[in-house]
């Protein structure tokens, strides 16, 4: 009996030992590979995705994280973010073009290079990674003027700044191709001279690792790689048995992909001032102030996420207002002033041309027309008030109808523009009769019969 309680009594210490080791035990067993998407044009919501996705990625201690990007390129701001904290990661990242038909051109290149390892899909693409400049050629590219021979000769960046950007933008490229053990020489390449090449290209140009039909196919080819992390450390991946699990973006990504798209963020100022606008026009409307104010903050906001021509938005800025001056002295000059100045400041608004980061002109055309017909609208009412009647003052009252409530010899009382008036005339006149205001003197209408009936004539 004694030994049945021995044995029933250890039975239970080691069932109680195994289930505090069993789920530690299957939750390291358990490999993670997180995936991350980046679709479309990179910029501050694309940065801020990939931040949180690392972070989290961290926290969970996953194996890998998977950057599966179909980009054409973005802005050069957000993609340097990405490639800090891609440099910085705890977590390996592997760069994968994907799917079939993608491409990671331009900024996408240099995030594919920073990548812990570079993979693609099939008929997929990289390259074209030269910045492009406002209002100036490709810089590297064949100008199309023949040398001497009849040979197209390539011009060197004419101008300093975009020398600057050009060099700038080689030198960092390479230091992160050497990083990786990546051809530096190809990668100077799709920036100087804008090359692309295809995944058998690139795999044979050593300027990606693999190729990988779909993310099954990558974790297997990577299983067993080393690659060296931030402060040194060279862990060794297992990814043969990895789930796949996607992380989506959370809501402030989500809600930075909306109004960082330049034309979102032109409307929101707009509205924004049109709001505040019709506020000071009818104080106490409330509603036009609460919800411009909240459109123009957000534009604000969205347009300090991008990279501005403040010379453009101070033109915008002058143009409205001018127009919000015209709205309240009307003089037709100023509201086309305004009208020109703003269209000119929109044209300049932005000052890169990164793809998916264009200024509509569409857009541009539909606020440039709601305003000039503002100021026509402004225009055709100055044009009535100045052919019609006068509305306020002494001369206002010439002409109106009265009827007469009393009378004595030559004065009396009249009613006319919902008063009682003090009246008098040359005529003797009897109560209810229909008099004419010929004139005012002090406080006393001069009054005498109708002469004809005008506009004004029959209101009392």
């Amino acid at each position: 009996m004694q030994i049945t309680k021995a044995a029933l009594v250890a039975a239970i210490g080691i069932v109680a030992f195994l289930s505090c080791l069993l789920p530690g035990s299957a939750e390291e067993k358990r490999r993670v590979a997180l995936t991350v998407t980046i679709e479309g044009a990179i910029g501050p919501a694309s940065a801020s995705y990939v931040k949180e996705a690392l972070v989290k990625a961290g926290e969970r201690r996953a194996e890998i994280v998977i950057l599966q990007m179909n980009t054409p390129g973005g802005l050069n701001s957000s993609m340097r973010e990405i490639v800090a904290d891609v440099l910085g990661s705890s977590v390996p990242v592997v760069g994968y073009v994907a799917p079939a038909g993608a491409h990671a051109a331009s900024a996408g290149t240099y995030i594919l290079f920073a990548s812990h390892i570079a993979a693609m899909a099939p008929g997929t693409n990289i390259g074209a990674a030269t910045p492009v400049q406002i209002g100036g050629p490709l810089p590297g590219l064949p100008s199309g003027t023949p040398d001497k021979d009849g040979k197209d000769k390539k011009d060197e960046p004419k101008d300093a700044m975009t020398a600057k950007v050009t060099n700038d933008a080689v030198a960092f490229i390479r230091s992160l191709a050497e990083l990786r053990g990546r051809n530096a020489d190809w990668a100077e390449k799709a920036v100087r001279e804008a090359a692309t090449l295809s995944a058998n290209g690139a795999l044979q140009a050593h300027a990606i690792d693999l190729v990988a039909r779909d993310p099954a196919d990558l974790l297997k080819q990577i299983d067993g790689r080393v690659v060296e992390l931030a402060g040194g450390k060279t862990p060794r991946l297992a990814t043969q048995d990895a789930v796949i699990e996607s992380i989506d973006p959370g809501w402030i990504s989500r809600f930075l992909a909306v109004i960082t798209d330049p034309n979102v963020a032109f409307i929101l100022l707009m509205v924004g001032i049109y709001g505040l606008i019709f506020e000071f026009m009818s104080p106490g409307a409330v509603a036009p102030g609460v919800v411009g104010s909240i459109c123009l903050l957000l534009g604000l906001y969205a347009l300090n996420l991008l990279p501005i021509n403040y010379a453009g938005l101070g033109l915008m800025l002058v143009g409205i207002a001018l127009l919000a001056i015209e709205a309240f002295n009307p003089t037709v000059v100023i509201g086309l002033g305004g009208v020109v100045a703003f269209v000119l400041g929109a044209v300049m608004l932005i000052r890169v041309e990164a793809p998916g980061y264009r200024l509509s002109w569409s857009v541009i055309a539909v606020v440039a027309a709601m305003f000039t017909g503002f100021v026509l609208v402004v225009l055709g009412a100055l044009r009535r008030a100045r052919r019609g009647p006068l509305r306020a003052g002494a001369q206002a009252m010439l002409g109106l109808a009265a009827e007469v409530l009393d009378w004595n010899e030559n004065e009396g009382h009249v009613f006319t523009h919902g008063e009682r008036w003090q009246a008098r005339g040359a005529d003797s006149f009897k109560p209810g009769e229909r008099v004419e205001v010929a004139n005012i003197v002090d406080l006393t209408l001069v009054v005498r019969r109708p002469t004809a009936v005008s506009g004004e004539g029959g209101q009392l």
